[in-house]
């Protein structure tokens, strides 16, 4: 997949892959709903914003993965850090909102 082992590319995949987790979510299952409802939807229920960002880390997860697998320790470790900031938002949104 990649040739370079740099901390950045990883935190800008560690950036993309839940925006991409998103948009899954939202095709897979709330697709029948326009985007302003669905966003609507994610205000009123925070249950269904705390899976939607479920979902997105384990993506997250799953890359971070394979780039350990492929000995890329500096990409995962930036991917390692979005994905911790990513969920101390879930964690946010699950208690305070």
């Amino acid at each position: 997949m990649m040739r370079r082992d740099n901390y950045i590319i990883g935190v800008l995949i560690g950036l993309l892959m839940p925006f991409l987790g998103f948009f899954g979510f939202y095709e897979y299952r709330f697709s029948l709903f326009t985007v302003q409802e669905f966003l609507e939807l994610l205000n009123q229920q925070k249950s269904v914003l705390s899976a939607m960002i479920s979902i997105s880390l384990l993506i997250n997860g799953v890359v971070l993965t394979y780039f350990f697998q492929k000995q890329k320790d500096k990409t995962a470790k930036g991917i390692f850090f979005t994905t911790c900031i990513y969920a101390i938002i879930a964690i946010a949104c699950k208690w305070f909102l």
